[in-house]
């Protein structure tokens, strides 16, 4: 065992005693010793249950012969840090806790970890510290929130709130009606209710085949989620006893089933980013053509919220992402394994309910196309993302008229006073991973687009990213970035640009030698931020096209 490290022999007499000092015994000395990596907070509603799961998860291991120990790592709710400061170290902080679990697990000799999860940079950074250290692991996350309800309706957080908010400002609502929902959106524990990031994140993990089959829809807070825990701890310390590793599970065409997956869901864009994140520590080069070669070939088989009227609720009791693979088998590879020992097909002959409404045939499909699309031109060189299952028919195709911010403040300031109007497109830049830093969320923005009814009127542009929630022609991960000197950095107010996504084009209707004698003119912006780790991580990140990662030395 890895673990013997710190626990064999007379040279490790130091060692043992401090360990003792925790309360060990002599008997544990012998067993696998499990870390329980949790982002518990109270915080935040997606974390503040995972204390539960620690006990639950603790029990399994112990059930099964194995040591379990917890420490913790750090959890950002976008949500919370959505419109200030605090959107800058959301993305970076994926990069933080890949680095914080492989520190401990190294540090410690772990033998194998239980990775408790949930919101939305948590869980593809505890899945790239699993493949970088490629030591057993399962993922839990931490399951989703019930929907709201408010005057008859169902509500989810993302999608309700930040309009809400827009149509107050345009007298929709009154004040007290907008505290009215408020009070009604959330109502207790788990991720945002709809198929935001968080929730996406959790589906990708179970389809990779980090988490249990179930894992990524069982409800938070439910004894089946617990059940979940408990049965996680106990299977990681066969995992252990079997040396059944990450990258063992983990494939290439593991990516592609989970690519195609969050075609059919149409997932968060974000998913991109992260997926990409995720296989490089793995030792795998995904390309952004891949994602879109799957998404025209793979039908979308659900309308989850932001863009549809079904929540993850419905989805987990339609079978959650068993019942979907089912449906997606003559599109995926079912020879994949799961953490469960078991393999895609296995686990999906076990199927026999889908709801198919929440989850329709493939040959009755919402699109036929998959919910992401990857666009290039020549504002977008390297590829931009847009979650076409959230734009209109009349929006598919769309020009407009440059207007153009060099920061999220600056665009919510102008949108608020109507300096945007009907066959604009919002041009947002100098927030990518190297300039935000951090490629901020642009949710606010854009709820207040829809918010104020100009959602099928107005577009959207940005190196910056976009939340799970976003709906309407929203072109997100511009690459090159601005800081770079990509394209986008060089638009000018009154830019004619086109949005094609059929045809999967991002273009502005200015000549090249025009562009080159724009970029003669460009230089770098200074730091937005100039100290501690966000000036650090602007100087070492990569582009959005790669997924914005920081390690680029990956272990055999």
């Amino acid at each position: 065992m890895r673990s013997d490290n710190i626990k064999e022999g007379i040279d490790r007499t130091p060692h043992r005693s401090l360990l003792y000092a925790t309360g060990m015994t002599k008997s544990d000395m012998k067993k696998p010793f499990i870390g329980i990596a949790s982002s518990f907070t109270d915080l935040i509603p997606g974390h503040v249950g995972i204390r539960d799961l620690e006990r639950a998860a603790e029990n399994g291991v112990y059930s099964n012969g194995g040591r379990p120990f917890v420490f913790g790592i750090p959890g950002i709710c976008d949500g919370v840090a959505m419109g200030h400061r605090g959107m800058h170290y959301s993305l970076p902080s994926r990069e933080l806790i890949a680095d914080m679990i492989e520190t401990i697990a190294e540090a410690h000799s772990l033998d194998g970890l239980i990775l408790l999860t949930n919101c939305d940079k948590i869980t593809p950074g505890m899945l790239m510290a699993s493949l970088r250290l490629n030591i057993p692991a399962i993922v839990v996350t931490a399951g989703p929130m019930l929907s709201g309800h408010y005057h008859g309706n169902r509500l989810s957080f993302v999608r309700d709130t930040f309009e809400a908010v827009a149509k107050f400002r345009i007298n929709e609502i009154t004040e007290k009606e907008l505290n009215d929902l408020e009070m009604c959106a959330c109502p207790g524990q788990g991720s945002c209710q709809g198929l935001y990031t968080a929730n996406t994140m959790a589906c990708m993990t179970e389809v990779l085949g980090m988490s249990l089959p179930g894992a990524g829809t069982a409800l938070a807070g439910s004894a089946i989620k617990k059940r979940i825990a408990f049965e996680s701890g106990a299977r990681v310390v066969d995992l252990i006893r079997n040396q059944i590793l990450p990258r063992n599970i983990v494939t290439v065409d593991s990516f592609k089933n989970a690519i195609a997956v969050d075609m059919a869901l149409g997932g968060s864009s974000n998913s991109v980013l992260h997926l990409l994140a995720i296989a490089n520590e793995a030792g795998i080069k995904l390309d952004l053509r891949l994602f879109d070669e799957i998404s025209k070939n793979t039908p979308q088989l659900t309308s989850l919220r932001p863009a549809g009227e079904y929540f993850l609720e419905d989805l987990d009791f339609a079978g959650g992402i068993p019942s979907l693979l089912y449906e997606l088998k003559d599109f995926i590879n079912t020879k994949s394994m799961n953490v469960s020992g078991k393999s895609i097909g296995e686990i999906i002959s076990n199927v026999n309910y889908v709801n198919n409404e929440v989850i329709r045939k493939a040959d009755n499909p919402y699109r036929k196309e998959g919910g992401i699309a990857v666009l290039f031109g020549n504002l977008a060189p390297n590829g931009a993302i847009i979650k076409s299952s959230g734009v209109t028919s009349s929006m598919m195709k769309f020009k407009g008229t440059a207007v153009v911010f060099d920061s999220e403040e600056s665009a919510m300031e102008n949108i608020s006073k109507g300096k945007v109007k009907e066959g604009d497109i919002v041009v947002i830049r100098f927030e990518g991973p190297k300039g935000g830093p951090g490629m901020r969320e642009m949710l606010a923005p854009t709820s207040q687009i829809v918010g104020m009814g100009l959602g099928e009127k107005v577009a959207l542009i940005t190196d910056g990213r976009f939340s799970g929630g976003t709906r309407g022609p929203c072109v997100g991960h511009v690459s090159p970035e601005a800081q770079e000197g990509g394209p986008i950095a060089l638009v000018k107010n009154g830019d004619k640009i086109e949005i094609d996504i059929p045809n999967r084009k991002l273009s502005i209707d200015v000549s090249e030698a025009e562009l080159i004698e724009r970029k003669k003119q460009f230089t770098k912006k200074p730091k937005k931020i100039d100290y501690g780790y966000l000036s650090r991580y602007s100087e070492i990140v990569s582009s959005a096209d790669e997924g914005a990662i920081v390690n680029r030395n990956i272990r055999k």
